[in-house]
């Protein structure tokens, strides 16, 4: 298992490629962060459960879903690299109606909302740091906004198969439609017109 300090400096080479954080900075953020694992099927947050971290995954996939008239909806898949938490939540601190589950054994690291924003205050590296991940989190919102209303089926399935290839090759097809808003049968034709 990787160390905290290890996957400290990963996190923010990775969210802050264009600014080097102090070595000291990057101490303090890795003392608030914790590793937990999952197992594939595992419930990582609840509905109705508040969402009080962000969470990184090291090594694994999830899922953020929802029900709607009785069907299952995939809101975001994320593995290596990805930052996943239930925006609302975690910024009102009220329970979720997203469901974050493991789709394979799945390794992440919480940064704790608290802990985080005590450090920010005081921190210019670690607010600049906390500023990148909504930056980022924002960021794909819209692309993914952006992707839905503008493109074409085949142009989204394209889109995703270059952004995120491990979510391509390693999701169910299921929730790959889902996510990308369009029937099973059109995913299949799709797939099969590249």
């Amino acid at each position: 298992m990787t160390d905290c300090m290890e996957i400290a400096r990963k996190i923010v080479e990775e969210t802050c490629p264009q600014r080097r954080l102090k070595l000291e900075n990057i101490q303090m953020f890795s003392e608030i962060i914790r590793c937990r694992k999952f197992h594939k099927g595992d419930i990582i947050l609840a509905d109705g459960e508040v969402c009080t971290c962000l969470s990184y995954i090291e090594k694994g996939l999830t899922r953020q879903h929802y029900v709607k008239h009785d069907k299952d909806m995939t809101e975001h898949i994320s593995c290596e690299g990805g930052v996943v938490f239930c925006i609302d939540s975690y910024f009102h601190g009220t329970p979720t109606h997203l469901v974050i589950e493991a789709l394979e054994p799945t390794v992440i690291w919480e940064i704790p909302r608290d802990r985080m924003e005590a450090l920010s205050e005081t921190n210019a590296d670690l607010a600049y740091l906390y500023r990148r991940f909504m930056e980022d989190s924002l960021v794909l919102s819209q692309i993914k906004a952006d992707i839905l209303r503008f493109e074409s089926a085949k142009d989204r399935y394209m889109r995703l198969m270059n952004m995120f290839p491990g979510i391509i090759q390693r999701a169910p097809l299921t929730y790959v439609a889902s996510y990308l808003q369009m029937s099973l049968e059109t995913l299949s034709r799709v797939r099969a017109s590249i």
